[in-house]
């Protein structure tokens, strides 16, 4: 028996041993990652992800491999680039049948397959990264998913034109894991099926590179350099068209009306050479039919390297022809792009994009090029914040190589969008960056979908634009960059302003006397420029509406008044769940309702108006009265011979006290704002009005009063409440970025 116990004490002690030896294995080996780059375009995304890994050397193994176009002299043999950034290139594998047509095509897929056995072989990585939907891809997913290896797909669930669908779609079937670009790619994802768990909402991987490199004090040398020395900024074009092999007799035809049109708006133009699709040697073919590579207006190259291209672009007057770049990356630079055909159809685009999709004439293509030529855009981040690679690296850190590999598929239901980024390796918080400008403080927040402050920044406003601008900036930029490391993706800016708003164009017309400097001004532009994120402004009484119908009592209300009582009066109509803002963007101008003939002077120059009666300015003008006539103070208040100045507050205080001049002063006020909402009523019929600021407590019951005496009988049981938001000028500027996207879908 005691020989028993101490075999089975000696058995226990060795399993112990390999078991602690096991994870001890497991905690010190390295991922090993093998990345497969087919075309300059792919390698574009995947060049972050490599330099990433190369970073974490103690993380991961790279292993790199190349096939497809990258080995082709005609296309640039831009292995050599790879080459150049220091990587090693553990295989090349000439995959590609010559003939640039559909049966090369399939040729090239079937060749891939026979040569990459051996190379996956060798390598044993326990990760496969796939980028896209070209067909060299396809062939790299196949042999992976059929040796058992793990496969990573960069770009999956987005929609575009041509076969690529097919292709790109049926990668993803393919992978174990996913890094998508945008909401509407993870969704179609998790509506194929995928699991929501290994999907990564991560952006677009070139956006981190082009995002901190396209701001270059040599970019003038980059664009002489392939344009020559007499170009200017802003004053040359990007040519880019692919073939569609779906279409490939239209798309050459297509192809020659874009040149067509290029050689008569007479400007200098880069014209890069079509990929190896199906039908690129006919479209190359018409090229020197027409002379491009000699006209003295073009150049034509087989390759820029990317971080030039991004010079490129993002200084060009215009981007034409159907690549991804000009529909995801030139939206980075706001750079106006014009997307020729059906190849991008489905894509997510910003407003830099103007589509001809029956591109079936010179003229139309010609006059598409003049409206775009030369404008500028607010720069998007659609496809991307700058960030995806560390949420990439994240990613590949937590994959388990001890699950199953046998994927998963998730059948209906259709995971909900505000819960499909739950995963456990990266959880970030969707947030906007609000920014409120008010007569005495400049305030900055992050703001969550649910609306919560996670973090505020308040400075005094300064009296001279320049210095206001260059604070709003300096306070936006600490924001991003503590979003971070708060774990908060900053989806774009809304910003809150008195006075009136081209909210169209992002310009503030006619601003309060409270804030100097501050009128025909274009703050949308600087705000967009800096951060790279869409940029939304509307003045402060619309906003607090919009807070309203986000977070407040408004939610789910068709049609409702918002009135602000502050320092002045202003508000915001919402009519079938829209904002009013007029033909004129004078719309809810709700503190110059006048409610007396021969009132009390305004400060817009008028009389009797409510802000003449009801606003802080008023009630402190009256305060002031009282005190100068010894009527104010009352048994039980502080000195006021000791206050530095008397305020509003003084004379609610003094009311709250039994002091009957101060009480007539509020009754007054609450009585003209009483009767201006009863004109209010009368002129929009809402169904609820609801009082905002420090003011709406003291009116509150006195403004319902004057309903019930005047409004129309169909008018007087509408509900009068104070709003319960502490931030509704914040909280609105970030409902315009949390409700009111740059997302167009095509």
């Amino acid at each position: 028996m005691q020989l028993q116990i101490i075999a089975l004490k000696s058995i226990h002690h060795r399993t112990r041993e390999k078991t602690d030896k096991m994870e001890e294995n497991k905690a010190t080996r390295k991922l090993r990652v093998c990345v497969a780059t087919c075309n300059r375009a792919d390698y574009s995304k995947l060049a972050p992800i490599m330099f990433g890994i190369k970073a974490n050397p103690d993380e991961f193994e790279l292993e790199v491999v190349v096939l497809g176009s990258h080995l082709i002299d005609d296309y640039g043999n831009t292995f050599r680039m790879i080459e150049q950034d220091d990587f090693d290139i553990g295989s090349k594998l000439h995959t590609i049948v010559r003939g640039e047509d559909e049966a090369a095509m399939v040729e090239s897929v079937g060749l891939a397959l026979v040569k990459l056995p051996d190379v996956l072989h060798r390598l044993r990585p326990d990760v496969l990264v796939v980028h896209g939907d070209r067909f060299d891809a396809l062939a790299l997913a196949t042999a992976a998913a059929l040796m058992n290896i793990r496969i990573l797909h960069l770009e999956g669930g987005e929609v575009s034109g041509t076969i690529d669908d097919s292709i790109r779609h049926a990668i993803s079937k393919l992978a174990h894991y996913h890094a998508c670009c945008t909401r509407t790619a993870e969704q179609h994802l998790i509506a194929m099926c995928e699991d929501h768990t290994r999907i990564l909402l991560a952006g677009c991987p070139s956006y981190d590179k082009l995002l901190a490199a396209h701001h270059r004090d040599d970019y003038m040398d980059i664009i002489r350099n392939w344009l020559g020395d007499n170009v200017k900024e802003h004053d040359y074009i990007v040519a880019l068209q692919h073939p569609v092999t779906t279409d490939i007799k239209n798309s050459v035809k297509i192809y020659e009306l874009m040149l067509d049109a290029l050689i008569s708006f007479n400007k200098r133009t880069l014209v890069l050479f079509p990929n190896i699709d199906a039908g690129s040697k006919e479209m190359v073919r018409v090229m020197r039919k027409k002379g491009v590579e000699q006209h003295p207006n073009f150049r034509a190259v087989k390759h820029v390297p990317f971080e030039q291209f991004i010079q490129l672009v993002c200084h060009a007057g215009a981007m034409i022809g159907n690549s991804s770049c000009g529909v995801r990356e030139a939206g980075a630079f706001g750079t106006p792009v014009i997307n020729l055909g059906s190849r991008q159809t489905g894509r997510e685009t910003g407003e830099n994009v103007l589509h001809v999709r029956d591109a079936d004439t010179q003229n139309k293509i010609y006059h598409a090029l003049d409206l775009q030529f030369g404008k500028r855009y607010p720069c998007s981040k659609i496809y991307g914040d700058g960030n995806a690679v560390p949420r990439i690296m994240k990613f590949l850190q937590a994959i388990d190589l001890d699950e199953p590999l046998q994927k998963t598929f998730c059948f209906p239901p259709v995971k909900e969008w505000d819960i499909s980024q739950d995963i456990d390796h990266i959880l970030e918080t969707q947030s906007a960056l609000a920014v409120d400008l008010g007569g005495t403080n400049l305030r900055v927040a992050i703001v969550s979908m649910r609306g919560k402050i996670v973090k505020k920044y308040t400075q005094a406003n300064p009296k001279t634009y320049e210095a206001r601008i260059e604070l709003i900036l300096k306070m936006c930029t600490e924001a991003v960059i503590d979003a971070v490391h708060l774990n908060c993706r900053i989806l774009g800016v809304g910003v809150s302003t008195g006075g009136r708003v081209n909210p169209q164009e992002g310009v503030i017309l006619h601003s309060t006397k409270l804030i100097q400097e501050w009128s025909s001004i274009d703050i949308r532009t600087p705000i967009s420029d800096a951060l790279h994120l869409p940029v939304w402004v509307d003045n402060d009484g619309n906003c607090a509406a919009l807070a309203e119908k986000k977070f407040g009592h408004g939610k789910g209300v068709e049609n409702f008044v918002t009135i602000i009582t502050g320092t002045g009066i202003g508000g915001g109509i919402i009519q079938h769940n829209e904002l009013i803002h007029g033909s004129t963007f004078c719309a809810a101008e709700l503190g110059h309702i006048m409610v007396s003939l021969d009132g009390p002077e305004c400060m817009c120059g008028s009389r009797g108006c409510i802000e003449a009666y009801a606003s802080g300015m008023a009630l402190q003008k009256e305060a002031k009265r009282l005190h100068d006539e010894e009527l104010l103070e009352v048994e039980g208040m502080v000195d006021l011979k000791k206050a530095e100045f008397v305020s509003a507050i003084h004379l609610i205080n003094a009311a709250r006290l039994g002091n009957r001049k101060a009480e007539a002063v509020l009754r007054t006020a609450g009585m003209a704002l009483g009767v201006g909402i009863v004109n209010i009523l009368h002129m929009v019929n809402p169904s609820l009005v609801i009082l905002s600021g420090v003011l709406a407590a003291h009116y509150q019951a006195t403004v319902q009063q004057v309903i019930g005496q005047r409004a129309l009988t169909s008018a007087q049981s509408i509900q009068v409440l104070t709003s319960d938001l502490e931030e509704p000028a914040l909280l609105g500027a970030a409902s315009m970025v949390l409700d009111y996207t740059t997302r167009r879908i095509y």
